[in-house]
């Protein structure tokens, strides 16, 4: 009998291989991050395609993403966009900056999607102050202790009708377990209090499973 892993990689593959092809720019991204020597912690191919499709969905023309590391979820969220389309991605490595700017050009995206650099908390101000947005969708894949004030932020840059995706929510099952002392969960347990407690906010969240291991999403719309 295949351990879960193996199971749920299996899958993974048989779904990604019918339903989501490859092609040469979201390759080559990844070839240059591992050259790079990012860590492995992209979005799965069809987690990407999902990031894609929800964007479409939405009707996006302007996406702001927290966390862009090698660029790889950049470029699923791009693709969704119009030619009059805006990307703004907040990156704190430089070098990871770098390497997502370079993915981006080589896959025709660099005039929509911008990369900056810093500490999103520093950016996120900086955005709001320029009269960016409000943004169409938000995704939110960074420093994990922080999503309660990415939340906030992406309140203040959103609108009524906009989307906000937080990754990697469910933390192989620790956002349940009460004792936790996981900076990643409490921080986790404390964004999801600050949902239910917002009435502006319809929002539900989705255990996941597959080559990236056990976690979730939490996906939620701005009402009001």
């Amino acid at each position: 009998m295949p351990q879960p892993q193996d199971r749920w990689n299996a899958v993974d593959h048989y779904l990604t291989d019918r339903l989501v092809p490859a092609d040469d720019a979201l390759t080559a991204a990844l070839a240059a991050s591992d050259a790079a020597g990012l860590p492995a912690i992209n979005v799965a191919p069809n987690q990407g395609k999902l990031l894609q499709l929800i964007a479409l969905t939405q009707g996006a023309r302007t996406i702001l993403e927290i966390g862009t590391l090698g660029g790889y979820s950049t470029i699923w969220l791009a693709r969704a966009l119009p030619a009059d389309g805006r990307l703004v991605s907040l990156e704190y490595d430089p070098a990871h900056a770098e390497v997502a700017r370079t993915n981006l050009a080589r896959a025709g995206l660099d005039r929509v999607a911008e990369v900056r650099t810093g500490a999103a908390l520093d950016s996120l101000p900086v955005l709001a102050a320029e009269g960016a947005g409000p943004f169409d969708l938000v995704f939110v894949d960074a420093d994990k202790p922080n999503n309660p004030h990415y939340l906030e932020w992406a309140l203040k840059l959103t609108r009524p009708g906009s989307v906000i995706i937080v990754d990697n929510v469910v933390r192989a099952g620790a956002v349940a377990d009460p004792d936790s002392t996981d900076p990643a969960v409490l921080a986790t347990r404390s964004m999801f209090e600050l949902i239910a407690a917002d009435p502006r906010l319809s929002a539900t969240a989705v255990q996941t499973v597959g080559t990236k291991g056990y976690d979730g999403f939490a996906l939620i719309r701005v009402t009001a």
